[in-house]
């Protein structure tokens, strides 16, 4: 069974920040990184180089993998920040047509700048997601 490569480790998250190049990229993922952690309640921490986590779980498919992940996370990438929630939440529909200007895959919301983000809303999906996977996975 391959191993994830994605785990938590005691890279900085600060240092992670500071190396994205655009200012205003950066102020925004410092910001989201306040906004995860307070309402996560989990401090931020680095998973493999590229994405900051918050609280962890541990899942085991009926295939056999399993495997650690963030309860809730985000990461910059080239083209936008990526804000990963579980997204089988109550109110998925109602909560996502009020985000704001994003776009959505499987597990990922993506944005390319905080001021498209309805804060408010981003905070009922994190809470939403955490408690969620808490219930899901213990």
């Amino acid at each position: 069974m391959a191993k994830n490569k994605t785990t938590e480790n005691n890279l900085s998250v600060d240092n992670y920040i500071n190396n994205i190049t655009d200012e205003k990229r950066q102020n925004d993922v410092r910001e989201l990184v306040k906004i995860f952690e307070a309402t996560s309640g989990f401090p931020p921490k680095m998973w493999g180089e590229a994405i900051i986590g918050f609280g962890s779980y541990h899942y085991k498919y009926e295939s056999g993998h399993e495997g650690d992940a963030p309860l809730a996370g985000l990461s910059n990438r080239v083209a936008q920040i990526s804000l990963y929630v579980y997204q089988d939440i109550d109110d998925k529909e109602n909560l996502f047509s009020q985000l704001g200007k994003v776009k959505t895959a499987k597990a990922c919301i993506y944005t390319k700048k905080l001021e498209d983000i309805n804060i408010d809303v981003l905070k009922k999906i994190i809470t939403n997601s955490t408690k969620t996977i808490q219930k899901i996975y213990g």
